[in-house]
């Protein structure tokens, strides 16, 4: 959540980053009223407590009528104590509702409007060209015998598949490649649980704007996630970090489970849009001073990864309205897709600054003392559009797929992945 001394003090810019991300100011004008409810309420119980307090001490002193007048006095105010402790808290769970409704305040960089008005930062590499009709990662798919999605439909319904032969080679092949890159660049590699506690959902952001996206477990208090995101941001909850551990890097690998709510029609053939996949993601823990630069530095090992794929890709800066509830900024990095004749997201990368960390409790032990620390993320790998992507890029007239050099040892120094069926 933002930090409440901000709303007190410069309402005006948070709605104001309300209007850039295209939002209502009304939820702020409700949390301002809300907190000076909370303020108000607070007085009032001490108020009482300070006087129940003060009876007290004149009671012990009293004797006779006075005593037992002041006693009356003391059992009145109990009530009145009692009341006043419920209002107060009544409030204060009121306020923290409106607070949490409210996102995190978009970077003054970030463009302001909604999903198409992104800033193009720069275009690596050139878009594949043939001198052949390419074909989509289904049909190459079909002939590499690398996946399977009748079956996958067949056994759990659309946007299912399984991934066989050269496909789960593939899948491996790139999850060993992001973890080995990972641990060369500092990251500490995590196998993280792919279920969590309500906290933990609700803690990174996750059961606001995309709460339609999620998978609740029904009849327990758990859900499946999304991202490991999730687990890695849940993981210091409850914490107060050493400053000399800072900052602490994860590289987590994790199924991934979205209902993809709102996206129907959209991205229905191929394994591009589903609803379970695999995934490596970064997290770090930092402190806001130094997330800026981090956040470049995970921009920058994406683009190394998608550079190690022999990939043609743009970077863009996503606009505010586009940005989930937790980021502050999120850059995207987009894969050209030939037979889409358009670039597509492979991955993101977002600084949610202090916002994720006040909700969960994470904090820093400083000299100063301790403050909320800011929480990064970054994909490095999302595992089928990585294969889409991989197999339109580098697929040759025969239906075969060259290898990209990186991934060779991956795959027992394979150059080239053969058709197992005709074209």
């Amino acid at each position: 959540m933002i930090d409440p001394k901000l709303l007190r003090d410069e309402p005006d810019r948070v709605r104001a980053a309300q209007a850039k991300r295209g939002l209502s100011a009304d939820v702020v004008d409700r949390a301002v009223a809300a907190d000076a409810a909370r303020r108000a309420a607070i007085g009032r119980f001490e108020a009482l407590r300070a006087e129940q307090k003060q009876l007290g001490k004149q009671v012990a002193k009293a004797q006779g009528e006075e005593k037992q007048q002041l006693l009356a006095r003391t059992k009145e105010l109990a009530a009145g104590v009692k009341a006043a402790e419920a209002e107060q808290a009544e409030a204060e769970q009121q306020w923290q509702a409106e607070l949490l409704a409210i996102p995190n305040l978009a970077a003054d960089e970030a463009p302001a409007g909604g999903e198409d008005d992104y800033t193009v930062i720069e275009h690596v590499g050139e878009p594949a060209q043939f001198d052949f009709e390419p074909r989509d990662h289904v049909e190459l798919g079909r002939i590499l015998g690398a996946i399977d999605l009748e079956r996958g439909a067949k056994v759990s319904g659309s946007r299912f598949y399984f991934l066989t032969g050269v496909g789960a080679e593939l899948e491996l092949a790139l999850v060993n490649l992001a973890m080995a890159q990972a641990r060369e660049t500092g990251f500490t590699q995590v196998i993280a649980p792919s279920m969590v506690r309500p906290r933990a959902m609700e803690g990174t952001g996750f059961l606001g704007q995309a709460a339609d996206d999620v998978y609740r477990i029904e009849g327990q208090e758990m859900y499946l996630v999304g991202t490991s995101e999730v687990p890695m941001a849940a993981y210091h909850s409850d914490e107060i970090l050493d400053a000399e551990s800072l900052p602490l890097r994860y590289a987590a690998f994790s199924p991934c489970f979205r209902k993809e709510a709102g996206s129907h029609g959209k991205d229905t053939r191929g394994i591009f849009r589903v609803h379970w996949f695999d995934k490596v993601e970064m997290f770090v823990y930092t402190t806001l001073e130094e997330s800026f630069a981090e956040h470049q530095r995970l921009l920058g090992l994406e683009k190394r990864f998608l550079d190690k794929l022999e990939l043609s890709y743009r970077v863009i800066d996503t606009a505010a309205g586009d940005l989930g509830l937790s980021a502050q900024r999120k850059f995207d990095c987009e894969a050209w897709i030939p037979t889409q004749g358009r670039y597509r997201e492979l991955t993101s990368t977002s600084n949610c600054t202090e916002f994720q960390s006040r909700r969960l409790d994470i904090r820093g032990r400083f000299p100063d003392g301790t403050k909320p620390l800011a929480t990064l993320n970054g994909t490095l790998c999302a595992i089928p559009r990585a294969i889409v992507a991989i197999l339109e890029t580098h697929q040759q007239a025969d239906g075969s797929v060259r290898v990209p050099e990186a991934l060779r040892p991956y795959l027992g120094g394979r150059e080239v992945l053969e058709p197992v069926t005709r074209p």
